[in-house]
């Protein structure tokens, strides 16, 4: 098992309660990120919940990862409003600018391209986020800058306010 932290899954207050499955599965991707199989296994040795249950469980839900993330997550909204303003076009420039395809990881583990079905911002359309900073209004080009200039602030470098009113 890789070097993620021991929990007793057999001892959480809600342990025996109906519904237990979903808060052991968030419990087990907050401490690691993401679930593995490892802890899949973990969480039923513990609990005794069936391995098929808990790795249905883990499928089913969208708030589940199946796979480590980076650490920072590039969304992307597919949503109507987005589809149509160019969120396509989008995904393609981000996909060359961090040299992954979508759903994957960096590999220096830091950005992952995920798209999502709305991100609730259709009046700017199209929208992405970078981390908790949301730009809108993009094009192929603003969204490239707009990941470059969340990587020059994560390697330190100021952002100026410029970063999150980016507009065509």
């Amino acid at each position: 098992m890789n070097q993620h932290r021991r929990m007793d899954f057999r001892n959480f207050h809600y342990a025996g309660a109906e519904g237990v499955l979903i808060p052991l599965l968030q419990e087990a991707q907050q401490a690691d990120g993401y679930i593995s199989r490892a802890r899949m296994v973990e969480i039923h040795r513990e609990s005794g919940i069936p391995l098929p249950h808990i790795y249905g469980v883990a499928t089913f839900y969208a708030q589940f990862r199946l796979q480590p993330v980076g650490r920072h997550l590039v969304r992307v909204c597919h949503g109507t409003a987005c589809h149509v303003t160019g969120a396509r076009g989008i995904t393609e420039a981000l996909e060359s600018e961090l040299g992954v395809a979508t759903g994957d990881t960096t590999k220096d583990g830091q950005y992952t391209l995920e798209p999502v079905a709305c991100l609730g911002c259709c009046s700017l359309a199209p929208v992405i986020t970078v981390g908790p900073d949301t730009f809108g209004a993009l094009d192929a080009s603003s969204a490239r800058r707009a990941v470059r200039q969340h990587r020059r602030a994560a390697a330190g470098a100021a952002v100026g306010p410029a970063a999150r009113a980016t507009r065509r």
